[in-house]
């Protein structure tokens, strides 16, 4: 899951006037869904100011958190040059702060809205980060093995949660870095069917041996 939010946009909102603000924020959400759309994500919605995207819905990659990661990185980096135009355009910049996290959501199949305690964590992290900062999960840290350089933060009493969360602030991305290895221990979720068809080849294949 990603979230990203734009910091200050009621300040913002009294300086523009309202087709303006409009406009720059238009400009922003169009900047959000490429990053996220070249990195194989979907933008679930924009709430706001805020953009909530998921990876590995509807399509699952071994490498999703790797993905995300580069998405919002992409997206930092793109909102620079934006800002430039904006500076030019309208004399305002925008500043924006990133949460991701990694886990099971439970999605529909119209919309796909994804819910569950990962998406809860994942805003919680974004509200948790410094303006230009991207904030990293442990779960979505173990994915990343080796890919990224992070410095850990103090644990994080988050709304809605009993224990307090590790976070990562994220450093640097290594540019050639490749997902690790799957892990065999991730629950499929939501694959009764395929496992259905699995289960039904290797028993087919078990009594052709037996014949």
């Amino acid at each position: 899951m990603l979230f990203c939010d734009v910091i200050g946009s009621t300040a913002l909102g009294e300086r523009l006037d309202p087709e303006s603000l409009r406009r720059v924020l238009a400009r922003y959400f169009d900047v959000a869904r490429d990053a996220v759309g070249r990195h194989g994500g979907v933008v679930e919605k924009f709430i706001g100011d805020a953009v909530m995207a998921v990876f590995g819905v509807p399509l699952v990659h071994e490498d999703d958190a790797l993905r995300a990661v580069r998405a919002a990185e992409e997206l930092r980096g793109a909102l620079e040059h934006l800002n430039e135009e904006l500076q030019r355009e309208y004399g305002t910049k925008l500043a924006v702060r990133i949460g991701l996290n990694t886990g099971e959501v439970v999605t529909g199949t119209d919309e796909r809205l994804a819910t569950g305690d990962a998406v809860n964590v994942a805003a919680r992290l974004e509200q948790a980060a410094e303006p230009g900062e991207i904030l990293i999960g442990s779960d979505t840290l173990e994915l990343l093995k080796g890919a990224v350089s992070v410095e850990p933060l103090e644990p994080l009493e988050l709304k809605g949660k009993a224990d307090a969360v590790a976070a990562y602030r994220l450093l640097a991305l290594n540019a050639s870095a490749t997902a690790p290895g799957r892990r065999l221990d991730v629950p499929m979720v939501g694959r009764e069917r395929q496992l259905e068809q699995l289960r039904g080849a290797f028993e087919h294949v078990v009594s052709e041996r037996s014949c």
